[in-house]
């Protein structure tokens, strides 16, 4: 959630309608949450966490849009 929150500070109001785009999948729904309550309106992500249905379920509950797109580019 921490890489969110940066992200969102950086982006002040332009935040508003954007999309979130994430190379790494979101291990808990705190980063959705925190998303959502800045005024993202999308999320694009890899997914993969054991925990995404939570993630999954925290995007539909707050009414945003989540892409889980199965492939990552950054590989460590």
């Amino acid at each position: 959630v921490g890489a969110v929150k940066i992200a969102l500070e950086q982006a002040g109001e332009k935040a508003q309608g954007a999309v979130l785009a994430s190379d790494g999948f979101f291990p808990f729904d705190d980063s959705v949450r925190t998303a959502a309550a800045a005024g993202i309106g999308a999320i694009i992500q890899p997914g993969g966490s054991i925990r995404d249905q939570q993630s999954i379920d925290a995007a539909n509950e707050l009414g945003l849009i989540m892409i889980c797109t199965g492939m990552r580019h950054f590989l460590h």
